[in-house]
């Protein structure tokens, strides 16, 4: 009865908003959206890789502290081509968060030369046709469900080794992307990714992040599997959007994923030891959320702590030890 009222009162007051005749509705309606006020908090997925290792290892010693400090909180849902049929792998996912009166997250990680320069977690759609029939499947899935969405964590950080040609072709998808959710997702917030502080300067950052479309899209996030503190973050996404101020116009809020980064980072990005959980908030304390977007425990690749592990295998040592910070 809550997630109704709130959702009637909404739809109430954006019809009292919407201008007759302007041709405005869509616009409007992106304006309005307002996923935070339509649920109750942030979405547990009681399927998670962590949650999945608990339930299948509960003599394990370990198991405790990873149910109670990782499993049992809110993360992002990855998604890719290991999804399946993405319509109804997101479909479900969302449905379920909205049964329980609670607020999604999700990550859209199929774009075509996905991690060209790292490596270590390669593939994506076939071409950026089979990326568009992927992405609108996606956002069609969402609906009218309140969610949140990054797109494509390392895309815009990812530039080094692609010509320009490559550069404008993923900047095409990336707007046609926050596109297909603006026109199917319309309570959906949409986030570009703006890789982390260590990557790459505030304002080519900021260039990147406006050449893929950023004004369309609600924010942009910082810190995706990665290890950086909320500081460093937090001045790297008021220094992109002082960039995009003076040279665009515009300003947008900004997520960090804190999954990993209560110790800071050491300067290594994969599978580094001595890392630690952080916190969760839908209130950042100069950002405007702070997220699990990365799932702590699972790993970079076939390295550090992480040695002879694959991307996004579930190391339960290393999630262990993320607990307490060893």
């Amino acid at each position: 009865m809550r997630k109704m009222m709130r959702t009637l009162v909404a739809s109430a007051f954006a019809c009292l908003l919407l201008p007759l005749g302007t041709g405005q509705a869509d616009a409007d309606t992106r304006v309005l959206a307002d996923p935070i006020g339509m649920t109750s908090g942030f979405y547990t997925d009681p399927n998670s890789t962590p949650a999945a290792w608990v339930a299948a290892n509960p003599g394990d010693g370990r198991a405790p502290a990873i149910r109670d400090n990782i499993a049992s909180r809110p993360m992002a849902r990855w998604f890719g081509s290991w999804s399946g049929d993405i319509g109804a792998a997101v479909g479900s996912y969302v449905g379920a968060a909205d049964a329980a009166d609670k607020l999604p997250v999700l990550i859209a990680y199929n774009i075509p030369g996905r991690d060209a320069c790292g490596g270590h977690s390669g593939g994506g759609a076939g071409s950026p046709a089979a990326y568009r029939t992927w992405i609108s499947a996606f956002a069609s899935a969402i609906g009218g469900r309140p969610a949140l969405v990054v797109i494509e964590p390392d895309s815009l950080g990812d530039f080094s080794c692609m010509s320009q040609q490559q550069i404008d072709e993923r900047n095409a998808m990336l707007k046609d992307a926050l596109a297909q959710f603006s026109a199917k997702a319309p309570q959906t917030w949409t986030y570009l990714d703006a890789g982390n502080p260590a990557w790459i300067d505030a304002a080519t950052m900021a260039r990147h992040l406006d050449g893929a479309g950023a004004r369309q899209a609600h924010g942009f996030s910082s810190n995706v599997s990665n290890y950086y503190g909320n500081g460093r973050n937090i001045s790297y996404g008021n220094a992109i959007n002082s960039t995009l101020a003076a040279s665009y116009g515009y300003t947008k809020p900004f997520v960090i994923d804190t999954s990993r980064n209560g110790n800071d980072s050491n300067g290594e990005w994969c599978n580094p030891a001595g890392r630690r959980i952080g916190a969760v908030s839908q209130t950042g304390g100069g950002a405007e959320m702070l997220l699990w977007l990365k799932t702590p425990g699972e790993s970079d690749g076939n390295c550090g702590v992480g040695a002879g592990s694959v991307a996004g295998q579930f190391l339960p040592e290393v999630a262990y030890k993320m607990v307490y910070g060893y």
